[in-house]
């Protein structure tokens, strides 16, 4: 009896331990599905806005090679000065053109590069040797588009200018534009896009015209981004 007594008493023990164990994981159980459930609901959200972001930046981009690769400049733009940013002959021609053809009264060269003389931009641009001493000024600051955009601030607040015609490539003016828009918001920007000999239409095509939209569009995010 005694033997029998106390062998109940230790499986009663180890029972009672085997009861205890097994309720406290039940009670562990529910709220492990709950954090796997929470864990799931997490990770699909985080898949949703990674979907909805890829669209949006793959569709943004659509929109900016659609309008880069068929913006046209205007037949006749008129303002109180031009602004020619440098990257590019055709630019600054294009810009002297306007000038002679009466669009404004002033032209800002911004971003020259400051080992080029003045008798060399002259030589550079043969049309637009009589311009040089009334018209254009010459701009060595600017190292970048943001540096174009102060350069272009400082000039136009010294010259009392409220509307400047933006002469740049057409893939270029699109952030151009923010940049100029983020110093001078009161000052009314016209844009004059460049084309040169580049065929941005061929963007579908051309792997070289591809990577530069794109990598256009990526510094136009930045600079939205101020």
């Amino acid at each position: 009896m005694f033997e029998s007594h106390c062998n109940s008493g230790v499986l009663g023990s180890k029972g009672a331990m085997v009861i205890r164990h097994a309720r406290t994981s039940g009670g562990d159980l529910p709220s492990n599905r709950s954090s796997s459930r929470l864990l799931r609901k997490v990770k699909r959200a985080i898949a949703v806005l990674c979907l909805v972001g890829l669209s949006g930046f793959i569709g943004g981009f659509l929109v900016f090679a659609d309008q880069v690769s068929t913006a046209v400049p205007p037949a006749a733009p008129r303002a109180d000065a031009i602004v020619a940013l440098t990257g590019g002959p055709q630019r600054i021609n294009d810009a002297v053109n306007l000038l002679a053809n009466g669009s404004a009264k002033k032209l800002l060269i911004s971003g020259v590069n400051e080992q080029i003389s003045l008798a060399q931009l002259k030589r550079a641009i043969p049309n637009g040797e009589p311009y040089f001493q009334c018209c254009i000024d010459v701009g060595y600051m600017a190292r970048d588009t943001r540096g174009n955009a102060s350069e272009s601030r400082d000039w136009a607040e010294t010259n009392g200018f409220t509307s400047l015609i933006v002469v740049t490539s057409a893939y270029h003016m699109p952030r151009s534009l923010a940049e100029l828009e983020r110093v001078m918001p009161d000052i009314d920007l016209i844009a004059y896009p460049v084309h040169a000999d580049m065929n941005l239409n061929q963007w579908t095509h051309e792997f070289s015209i591809f990577r530069l939209l794109m990598v256009e569009y990526l510094k136009y995010l930045v600079a939205r981004l101020g």
